[in-house]
């Protein structure tokens, strides 16, 4: 029997969704700032106002009475799913007051897109927008690669639906003894990042003949897309804006270290060094990245679009990495993906974007650790057919700086997200199909959305339907949560109109 959720229930969820609006609307205060700043008066106000709804509605949460029990886990994964749904809405205030969106929905889709660190945009004239608005929108991949509600729990005492808050985000390594100061060990390792990212951006920048100033803000945005995996670019062009191979190689390093787990950037920082050798993640994205860059290149070079063997290599590696990163970026215009790339290159992308990078980074995608457990699982079974009846087999990974045993139930845990993310890929496809477009870019569309990627071959845009506007905005949602929370957020409204008190 469901039992249907109480005033406590309700007020529990609503008290820290509500925590996590108050930190959203006080980062809001930063690009009002610098809108000032740069004289970009009605931006300005737009930020105010975000805020100022923001807070307001953080604020309301808060009022008497207060609950009188402590959050436990299924609060903790509904407060996550509940605030990536809430908080995009109120992100997208400022984005819908700078005129450069065509209804709330188109601003809502671009807010969901920066937190769920997709990089899909349907923004119109995004070469004209504002610096504000535009860093504004790197932000919101900022805060989202590391998490909502990770900075929540940074600030704000939680009880025992911590661990469930910070498992809805997809983290699953506890690297510290508590989840508190997991949370702001992953905002040091970001924020270190984004010294030594942003220093070596500019000074590649610079080499490639950008004005300092300019050179700056575009280092600073281009670091929040391609550490957090995000996409967004600052131009429409994207990467393709500087024609040099020393920022395409600083953001390639930026990319992949957006692509660790945060547990392996502490084994890192204690110099573990050995982890990066003997890590089951580490060997399969390894193995992956090298082998889809060989079929994109052989993809590449049997279409000729390249004429040279350097510009093969590096639009084809770039790409590739971009895409396993989960990151979005690109050197070439999208189109040229149908128009140039053949069959085989961009199945390639495809299949880079669905796998991901690693599990507890800022990438989306299935992850890697699932994908080889679930092979190593399949390879046990195998070996039970040829072995007599009474061998007894043993399948070991390593990972978390252990080796461990594969169990039964974790190998069907891989399974199972394995098999709905590819269900989440095949649904935006068909529902893309639906509307008229072919398979292979309906899938490639859709997979970039439920990876949270963001390349694309110029489906989604302004003019993009808006049955599968929704569509991808639930992808990124789930995509980014990666099933677990979402499905105990529906189990919880579920129990709301049919539970029994």
């Amino acid at each position: 029997m469901l039992l249907r959720p109480d005033r406590q229930d309700l007020s529990l969820v609503a008290r820290f969704s509500g925590r996590v609006l108050l930190g959203l609307g006080g980062v809001m205060f930063v690009p009002a700032i610098l809108a000032v700043a740069w004289n970009e008066t009605n931006e300005a106000a737009g930020f105010v106002i975000g805020a100022c709804l923001c807070l307001l509605a953080g604020m309301a949460t808060q009022l008497p009475p207060r609950p009188r029990r402590a959050p436990d886990w299924q609060h903790g994964m509904v407060v996550s799913a509940t605030s990536w749904l809430v908080g995009p809405f109120f992100a997208a205030v400022p984005l819908y007051l700078s005129g450069h969106y065509s209804r709330y929905l188109d601003a809502y889709f671009d807010a969901m897109s920066g937190l769920a660190t997709a990089g899909l945009a349907v923004i119109n004239d995004l070469d004209h927008l504002a610096l504000s608005v535009n860093l504004w929108r790197h932000v919101l991949q900022f805060l989202g690669g590391q998490g909502l509600v990770v900075m929540m729990l940074s600030f704000f005492a939680v009880g025992g639906g911590a661990v469930g808050m910070y498992a809805g985000e997809a983290r699953e390594d506890k690297i510290l003894p508590n989840v508190a100061r997991t949370a702001r060990f992953i905002w040091r390792v970001a924020l270190t990042w984004f010294v030594v990212g942003v220093l070596a951006l500019w000074a590649a920048l610079a080499i490639a003949g950008m004005p300092v100033w300019q050179g700056l803000f575009h280092a600073i945005t281009l670091f929040m897309a391609a550490f957090d995996t995000g996409g967004f670019a600052p131009t429409s062009a994207s990467v393709a804006l500087y024609h040099s191979w020393l920022v395409e190689l600083v953001i390639g390093v930026l990319m992949v270290a957006g692509a660790l787990s945060f547990a392996l950037h502490f084994h890192l920082w204690q110099r573990r060094t050995g982890e990066l050798v003997r890590n089951i993640e580490i060997r399969f994205l390894a193995a992956s990245l090298f082998a889809l860059f060989a079929v994109a290149v052989a993809g590449l070079a049997s279409t000729g679009a390249y004429t040279s063997t350097e510009a093969l290599f590096r639009r084809g590696l770039f790409q590739i990495v971009s895409a396993h990163t989960g990151t979005g970026f690109n050197t070439v215009p999208g189109r040229m993906f149908v128009t140039d790339w053949g069959e085989l290159a961009p199945a390639a992308i495809v299949m880079a974007m669905g796998l991901g990078a690693m599990a507890g980074s800022t990438a989306g995608g299935i992850k890697a650790i699932r994908v080889a457990l679930t092979a190593r699982s399949v390879m046990r079974q195998l070996l039970h057919l040829v072995l007599p009846e009474d061998a007894v087999t043993v399948a070991t990974f390593h990972s978390g700086g252990s080796r461990q045993v594969l169990r039964p139930e974790v190998a069907r845990s891989a399974l199972m997200i394995l098999l709905l993310y590819l269900l989440l890929y095949l649904v935006g496809a068909l529902t893309a199909m639906f509307y008229g477009y072919p398979f292979d870019q309906a899938m490639f569309e859709s997979t970039s959305a439920a990876a949270a990627v963001g390349l694309s071959v110029g489906i989604t845009g302004p003019n993009l339907e808006t049955g599968i506007k929704i569509v991808y905005i639930l992808q990124m949602w789930i995509g980014r949560l990666e099933f677990i929370a979402v499905l105990v957020f529906m189990g919880f409204l579920w129990s709301a109109v049919r539970g029994r008190t």
